[in-house]
Order: C-alpha cells, then sequence, then structure tokens
C-alpha cells in the first residue's frame, strides 16, 4: 500500500511517498540552481518555498553528453546518462525507514568520470539500505566544464563544493529523516570513489561524516592548477571565449559539452607533469584539482599530514578494472608492439611494465597485458598507496567475481561491484546487463550488509590495512590475503609534482 509522507526542511516542507515501510523523497534541492550568475559560483543556500513541495520527481540532471551502451552492455541502469534539461538541477533523494530516529546515513557520490551520470540511475535506488535500517541519499553535482574546469578567476572544484554543501545540508536536515547528523558514512565509485577521496583529504569537510567509502577511486587523479589551466585555455579556445568567467558563461552549457568532447580526443591536450606521467591516467581529461582552499595540498600529502585520521576508511577496487575498456578491443589490441605505444601515451616507464609484467606471464597477448597495466596503474596501485597513506583506521576489499557478460570477457570489470553494494542485482541483469542473467543474490545479501555494518558503526569482518600488513579482502572468496605490492604502484609516480 502506498501513501504520502511529509519532512519539514530548514527550506521548507517536502512530500515524498511512502511504501512498504520506506519513505522516499526525490528531487530535493541542497543548494540554488547554479545559472545566471550563480553559473561558475560556489554553490549557494537554496531560498524557502511556502506551503509542500511534492518531492516526487527526481527533476533535472546535470548538463552531460550520455554514454549508455558500451560492448553490447546497456549502460543506461547504471550511468543514468542523459541530459534532464532543467535549472534546479543541484538536488538529493533520500530513503529513510518509516519507524525509528537516530539511523545511520549513507550519502552516495555518483561516478561516470565527472562528466556524466546521475544520482537517478536504477542500480543507484537506495531503498535497500533503507529497508535495512540506513538513511540512503543520492546527490547530484557539477560535471564537466560546469564542475571541474580551472577558471583563473572562479572558485575551483566546484563539483566538490557542490558536494560539501550537499553534506552540509545533511547535517542541517537529515534528523526530520530520521537520520543520525553525527553518524554519517559518504561513499562514491569511480569519479564519485575519487571525489570521496579527495573530500577525505579536504580541510572544509571536518565534522560533515564519521565514515569514507572509496570504490574503484583514490587521491592520485588530481592536477596542479597549472597542468589543469591548459585544458582551461584550450576549451576556451575551442568555444572562441576569453578564458575567464564572463567568457564561460558566455557560451551556452551545449557549446561546452562539445568542446570538452573535442578536448578530450587523445593527443589534444597535453597534461602530462614534469616526468611525462599523466596524473589522469588517460581515462579522463577532467579532474579535480589541488592548491586551493578545497585541496590545499595533493590529497596523499595531505593524508600523510594526518588530515583526515579521525574517519574510518573502506576501500577497495574490482580486480580487473580496465577489461570494461579494453575486453572488447583485446583482438586490436593484441599486438604487444601497440600495447606499448598506447601506454607510452600515459607514462614513461611503459617499456620497463611491458617487461615487468609480460615476466610475470609470458603467454600473456599485448592487449591483455596491458588491460592489466592500465588497470593497476590507474585503480589498484593508487587505490593501495591512498590506504597506506590514510592514518586513521583503514580497510581494504578486491571485488573479484567475474561476470560472464560481454562474450566472458568481461570479468570483475569497473562498475561490476555497484549492484552488490545497493542490492539491486535485477537492474542489471539480463542478456545485455553488465552482470549477465544471473548474478549470485547470496554474495549482494554479504557485501550490502558488509557496507551496512562499516556505516553502522565501522564493524568490517577482516583486519586493518597498513604498511606492515598489506591485508586484502577478496569479496567473493571471502578471504583476506597479505598482499605483495602492486607492480605498476613500485614503478611509477603518481605525485612527482605533488606539493605546490
Amino acid at each position: 500500500m502506498t501513501s504520502t509522507t511529509i519532512a519539514t526542511t530548514e527550506a521548507g516542507r517536502v512530500r515524498g511517498v511512502a511504501k512498504e515501510g520506506v519513505a522516499t523523497y526525490l528531487g530535493i534541492p541542497y543548494a540554488a540552481a547554479p545559472v545566471g550568475e550563480l553559473r561558475f559560483a560556489a554553490p549557494q543556500p537554496v531560498p524557502p518555498w511556502a506551503g509542500v513541495r511534492e518531492a516526487v520527481d527526481p527533476g533535472p540532471t546535470a548538463p552531460q553528453r550520455g554514454a549508455n551502451r558500451c560492448a553490447g552492455i546497456d549502460m543506461f541502469p547504471i550511468t543514468g546518462a542523459e541530459w534532464r534539461r532543467g535549472d534546479d538541477f543541484l538536488t538529493l533523494n533520500v530513503w529513510a525507514p518509516m519507524e525509528g530516529t537516530g539511523h545511520p546515513v549513507m550519502v552516495y557520490v555518483h561516478g561516470g568520470g565527472l562528466t556524466l551520470g546521475t544520482k537517478d540511475a536504477a542500480v543507484y535506488d537506495g531503498r535497500n539500505f533503507a529497508r535495512d535500517g540506513a538513511v540512503a541519499v543520492n546527490i547530484n553535482y557539477r560535471l564537466g566544464v560546469e564542475g571541474f574546469l580551472a577558471i583563473p578567476d572562479a572558485p575551483t572544484n566546484l563539483g566538490l563544493r557542490d558536494m560539501l554543501a550537499a553534506l552540509h545540508w545533511v547535517q542541517a536536515n537529515i534528523e526530520a529523516f530520521g537520520g543520525d547528523p553525527s553518524n554519517v558514512t559518504v561513499f562514491g565509485e569511480s569519479g564519485g570513489g575519487i571525489a570521496v577521496a579527495c573530500l577525505l583529504s579536504s580541510p572544509l569537510s571536518t565534522g560533515l561524516f564519521a565514515r569514507a567509502i572509496v570504490q574503484s577511486g583514490h587521491g592520485s587523479a588530481v592536477y596542479p592548477v597549472a597542468i589543469a589551466h591548459r585544458l582551461t585555455r584550450k576549451i576556451a579556445e575551442l568555444l572562441d571565449v576569453p578564458a575567464t568567467v564572463a567568457g564561460f558563461r558566455s557560451a551556452p552549457p551545449e557549446a561546452a559539452l562539445a568542446a570538452l568532447g573535442r578536448a578530450s580526443r587523445p593527443g589534444t591536450v597535453d597534461l602530462r607533469d614534469d616526468t611525462g606521467f599523466v596524473p589522469g591516467f588517460g581515462l579522463t581529461v577532467i579532474n579535480p584539482v589541488f592548491g586551493d582552499d578545497v585541496l590545499p595540498l595533493h590529497p596523499l600529502d595531505a593524508l600523510e599530514d594526518g588530515a583526515g585520521q579521525e574517519v574510518d576508511l573502506l576501500i577497495g577496487t574490482t580486480e580487473d578494472e580496465f577489461n570494461f575498456t579494453t575486453a572488447p578491443l583485446r583482438a586490436v589490441l593484441a599486438p604487444t608492439w601497440l600495447a606499448r605505444l598506447i601506454l607510452r601515451r600515459l607514462t614513461p616507464e611503459a617499456d620497463e611494465l611491458m617487461h615487468a609484467y609480460r615476466e610475470q606471464d609470458r603467454r600473456a597477448r599485448g592487449g591483455v597485458v596491458m588491460s592489466r597495466i592500465l588497470g593497476d596503474l590507474a585503480f589498484r596501485g593508487p587505490a593501495r598507496e591512498y590506504a597506506g597513506a590514510h592514518r586513521g583506521r583503514t580497510f581494504f576489499y578486491e571485488f573479484d567475481w567475474d561476470s560472464p557478460a560481454s562474450g566472458g570477457r568481461l570479468g570483475a570489470a569497473h562498475g561490476t561491484d555497484i549492484a552488490f553494494v545497493f542490492d539491486t542485482l535485477p537492474s542489471v541483469t539480463g542478456k545485455r546487463g553488465i552482470l549477465g542473467t544471473n548474478p549470485p543474490q547470496r554474495l549482494a545479501t554479504r557485501i550490502h550488509g558488509t557496507w551496512l555494518e562499516f556505516a553502522a558503526d565501522g564493524r568490517i569482518p577482516w583486519g586493518e590495512y597498513d604498511a606492515h600488513h598489506r591485508r586484502v579482502h577478496r569479496l567473493a572468496a571471502d578471504t583476506t590475503i597479505d598482499e605483495a605490492p602492486i607492480l605498476a604502484s613500485t614503478m611509477s609516480s603518481t605525485r612527482a609534482t605533488a606539493r605546490p
């Protein structure tokens, strides 16, 4: 049976839907619409409203260009990537238990490379967290040019500032939904994981959350402001506008999206640091920057200085992170010389890495070796480096269930863990689903429960990760190993220009 339910926020009352013990509120604004004079400005408070605001529609999304099909897999349930137009997109969804108060709060930051995605993707549905006793919150934030372009006369890291504004909203309002503002866990995957890793190291996040979960993310995909300005100048050139706030405000979002797409083509903008390394690992040209008030230091340096040590951290990766990108292309990338050429665009140690990884498995073809190197270089190695730098309680996992999708080549690829965390397997199951036709519900129940227990009180059923004990818990195998260092992380520097 479905009924309505009302909660009172600082800006006004909102009406949601109650069903099967869960109250659902969609599209609640946490900041003013970032348009007009507020475009490329720090997030501002929500104007209050009179009466009761309906919270039954998710509303618009941040401007983006969708990417919803890859290797025959339907990605829309994961990315939700479409631009639903409208000004008021700095909003959040809340799923809350109908009974009780003081519930733990789980705030999710969606992925999508910081250029696409939405809080509303089917796989992120938070009702099962609420069913099991937590208040779940999903947030939108500014993406791409609007959220992460470093414009010299504008605040930097606007997307991160949006997330901070959402977390402040949670502190001020979540009790009205039965949540405990002193027991907040922020978590995210991929670009959302990178964002959470940055937030954990930011002085502006102090007191906003007690725990953090970083899924397939880390703190190394950040640029010094000087390198980020290269992209700013290029996009301004493509738009034929000055590289200023006024210049970028004169370009409509559609034009900015097109310019970002052109600037993202390989070789268009040189984002290498002084050592020849690409801080973004070649995955995207858009990333957070450090050297401002949000990230005064490179996140690894900040962690080593003690930032975030009061926050419990759960961090991990999938076993085959890069398979999603390379599995369909292995035949093309089979020659070792071609794989080596591609790697040289990302790291000056390409030849050494190819040799070292070929020594591990001499029968592996070039495309397979490249996939392993890129997965370690862009995800698995930096995540472990981040875990080692964190001075507080730290726990590491690896998702190791092999998806049969893409002809059995996908394996435990990037993004295959999300539905297990949210316990939303049906949303990505089927002939074109990322998890194939019969993913194991028992594993989803266990992983979902592990995330819930961690959010409730920091419990994790395996030992901590530190410099002396590199404990990694393999989720599907349900076993903890003491892991040897990842080759790519021992050979490549991720912060040669770390301190500005």
